[in-house]
């Protein structure tokens, strides 16, 4: 998934900031293809401690458009500083996938911003197989790095 080397920046970059406060994450989860979503879920909490960060509320979404009420809920909290959405989104027969992620992608961002929040997008497709998303499951990790990137290098 990740190679040695990169392991080794991101330890040094985590390490240099380790003296602050826990980051605390918010997870949203789709549950549409959840034997995937749940990989990703287990492979984002355990990338999360090894950043630091720990995940302190989980909100699970039937799918990846229904996740803005809920992201907007964690943004409001105020003992949660970032939010992750995980989702997989597969290719049907229809551009349904295209249209569910790129209004999921827009509202995120708008979340984010109100919110002055990171709210980062651990989604993987559209226009993916199912093959192709199992491939995919570690875009939990890459969101939940850039999720304590950002609340380290904004505060």
């Amino acid at each position: 998934m990740f190679n040695e080397e990169y392991k080794l920046d991101i330890i040094k970059e985590f390490d240099a900031l380790s003296d602050s406060e826990p980051i605390r994450l918010g997870f949203v989860v789709a549950e549409f293809n959840r034997d995937l979503t749940y990989q990703m879920e287990l492979l984002g909490t355990e990338h999360a401690k090894f950043l630091g960060a720990e995940v302190t509320d989980t909100i699970l979404v039937p799918g990846v458009y229904d996740m803005p009420l809920a992201i907007k809920k964690l943004c409001q909290k105020d003992d949660i500083d970032a939010v992750i959405t995980i989702g997989i989104v597969i290719e049907g027969a229809t551009k349904h996938d295209e249209i569910v992620v790129q209004h999921a992608a827009r509202k995120i961002t708008d979340l984010s911003l109100e919110y002055d929040k990171p709210v980062t997008l651990g989604i993987a497709g559209p226009g993916m197989t199912r093959m192709e998303a199992h491939q995919r499951v570690d875009y939990a990790k890459r969101a939940v790095e850039a999720a304590v990137k950002l609340v380290r290098r904004l505060k």
